[in-house]
């Protein structure tokens, strides 16, 4: 019998076993193909904005994904960074063929790991609890936990023009039987839908016709465990191109919009709200005269170009006049046609936040089957799940990450709270703490805990502490350099556009100003730093207002989620509680008081009831 059994070799799957396995569990990985573990079946891309700080709270955490991504990155690029801290994020365009590769020897060497080549037929549920998994040869895998990381597998069928056809994605099997032992428990699910663009041979591409969209010149990485030297080095970046879409091209789809699966009648599920395939994209934007297409590489090893924000359901002879109606792409050759696929995933309001089911207990589900979008998105949940997994078996108390924590912790709870009715993407707008959860403090709230999880070694969480205590150590050695009133100092500040100093003070105080930079400095103070640790000085000093308003802000949030709920709490007769109220608070059971102060159409008078029944362990909440 294994510990953890884990359903899937996508994102979320491999991330789930990895942890596992660190966490000392005897763990199986089951998998229709190995060859495509890891795959990247859409965008051949790690990272964005949101993501990308997703995949540093991976790397926190000790995960695989930050690493592999570095390694087999062709370009870096650091979104946002005329704006501030807050929201900048790393996106790199991967090798999707030597990512794939790399991630297939990770798990076919990583040891306590069995990688099981198999179709799962069903999951054996008994008295309401996950016991194992039946192979469709008919074997049974027994485990005490069990993580379902399907993706779009699940009972998926792909949908082109008028045509269904029950496949996987990237022309892979499907698997029929799955979802419907789920709904036999009483687990529901629903239908979703997702796509892919046409991929087009590079050498027919007149990219003169196109922008050239390079990425940043300076070492990045989304594992603080990369080094500069295992990363491309910028002049052998690929480089990515913008185009935009023509009249032509609206008037070939609003031509054809009846013969989209998407318009046709044929797609049943919901698409994603902020990836749409571009026929989509004209309906809802009806007023905009072009939309933006970015033209990316998919592998050193391909000849295919990835055509950014072209998705498609159309038939394949509308889809030869829509990609030749663009810019530089006039007699271009398609080699593989756009898609879109449909799927089985689950609600995700019947899952704790701990990623378990509420219905069957020890089956944990992540990633795209809970009804998310994104390969990042998927990375966070498999750890977590995986995480939560190995401390079900050992009787532990599940970790939860709270909102002001993570961006994973934001997504697990708008999931577990709200739900979803379309494939959920992380955004930056939807935390309400981004200042605090930031690409460059991932480590600062994350490793520390990974570390007493067993999640990381104890030479890096030694690093991280000796880089915490140089930061520290860097203010108070810049809070005891004294700059006075002159002209070294003086052009310096008047070349950023500000006034000549009227007074000394000490450099911490200077840096509150913005540009001004502990480098810039240099050559008048003599004190300089390595980068990493002059940036995290810079953000903390200039920012540190409006960090205390939002730690100020979270605290009250902590508070509230310090109140457990009772998961037998009677909603449904519990009096003076509104009627939505106590329908909602049924249905989603919330784990904690703050759970359930964002549940929509949960009232603050809902929630001081709430607060006044569980008043023995809510007495020092602010309501």
């Amino acid at each position: 019998m294994f510990d953890v059994l884990v359903i899937g070799a996508g994102h979320a799957g491999i991330e789930a076993c990895m942890a596992s396995v660190r966490m000392k569990k005897k763990t199986a990985l089951i998998t229709l193909n190995i060859d495509m573990a890891g795959s990247m079946p859409c965008n051949p891309s790690v990272g964005g904005p949101a993501k990308g700080i997703v995949v540093r709270e991976i790397d926190a955490l000790g995960g695989i994904m930050p690493i592999v991504a570095d390694k087999t990155a062709l370009q870096f690029k650091m979104l946002n960074t005329t704006k501030g801290p807050g929201v900048w994020s790393l996106r790199v365009q991967s090798d999707k063929e030597a990512y794939k590769k790399m991630m297939k020897e990770i798990l076919l060497n990583t040891e306590g790991l069995t990688v099981i080549e198999a179709a799962c037929h069903s999951v054996i549920i008994e008295d309401g609890k996950a016991t194992g998994v039946r192979l469709e040869d008919g074997r049974i895998i027994e485990a005490k936990t069990v993580i379902l990381t399907t993706g779009t597998y699940m009972t998926s069928t792909i949908l082109r023009g008028h045509t269904a056809t029950s496949s996987g994605p990237e022309d892979q099997p499907t698997v029929n039987t799955l979802s419907e032992s789920l709904r036999m428990a009483g687990i529901k699910t629903f239908r979703l839908k997702t796509g892919t663009p046409c991929r087009v041979l590079k050498d027919s591409i007149d990219f003169s016709k196109a922008e050239v969209q390079p990425g940043t010149n300076e070492f990045l990485s989304f594992s603080t465990t990369t080094k500069e030297e295992d990363v491309l080095p910028f002049d052998q970046q690929e480089v990515c191109h913008l185009i935009y879409t023509t009249p032509t091209t609206h008037q070939i789809i609003n031509d054809h919009l009846h013969d989209s699966a998407m318009y046709s009648g044929l797609v049943k599920g919901v698409g994603p709200r902020y990836c749409p395939s571009i026929e989509d994209k004209l309906v809802r934007f009806a007023d905009k005269e072009r939309h933006q297409l970015f033209l990316e590489p998919e592998s050193r090893s391909l000849d295919t170009i990835y055509i950014q924000g072209f998705s498609t359901s159309m038939p394949v002879d509308v889809q030869e006049e829509m990609v030749h109606s663009l810019p530089g792409l006039e007699n271009c050759i398609i080699k593989k046609y756009a898609y879109a696929i449909e799927y089985d995933a689950i609600d995700p309001l019947q899952m704790k936040p701990s990623l378990e089911n509420k219905i069957v207990e020890n089956l944990f589900t992540a990633g795209q089957v809970n009804g998310t979008s994104g390969y990042e998105e998927a990375a966070g949940q498999g750890i977590m799940a995986g995480i939560n997994a190995c401390l079900k078996i050992d009787g532990k108390d599940p970790f939860i990450l709270r909102r002001d924590e993570a961006y994973i912790g934001v997504m697990i709870d708008d999931l577990v709270t709200k739900g979803t009715k379309e494939p959920y993407r992380l955004l930056t707008s939807r935390a309400e703490y981004r200042l605090l959860l930031r690409h460059d403090n991932a480590d600062q709230r994350l490793l520390e805990k990974a570390y007493h999880l067993g999640l990381v070694s104890k030479e890096r969480y030694d690093a991280f502490v000796l880089k915490m205590e140089q930061i520290e150590r860097a203010k108070e050695e810049l809070a005891q350099v004294h700059i006075k009133p002159g002209s070294r100092v003086d052009e310096y500040l008047q070349y950023l556009g500000f006034d000549p100093l009227a007074h000394g003070c000490n450099e911490l105080d200077l840096l509150k100003r913005p540009k001004v930079t502990i480098h810039g400095l240099s050559s008048i103070t003599n004190v300089d730093y390595p980068p990493v640790i002059a940036q995290q000085v810079e953000i903390q000093v200039k920012y540190q207002g409006y960090i205390e308003k939002a730690k100020r802000d979270a605290k009250h949030l902590e508070q509230m989620e310090k109140v457990a709920l009772s998961e037998d709490l009677d909603y449904l007769h519990m009096d003076n509680l509104s009627l939505e109220a106590r329908q909602k608070l049924d249905q989603i059971r919330p784990a904690t008081l703050g759970q359930a102060s964002r549940i929509s159409g949960i009232n603050p008078s809902d929630i001081a009831l709430l607060a006044m029944k569980m008043k023995k362990k809510a007495k020092d909440v602010i309501i």
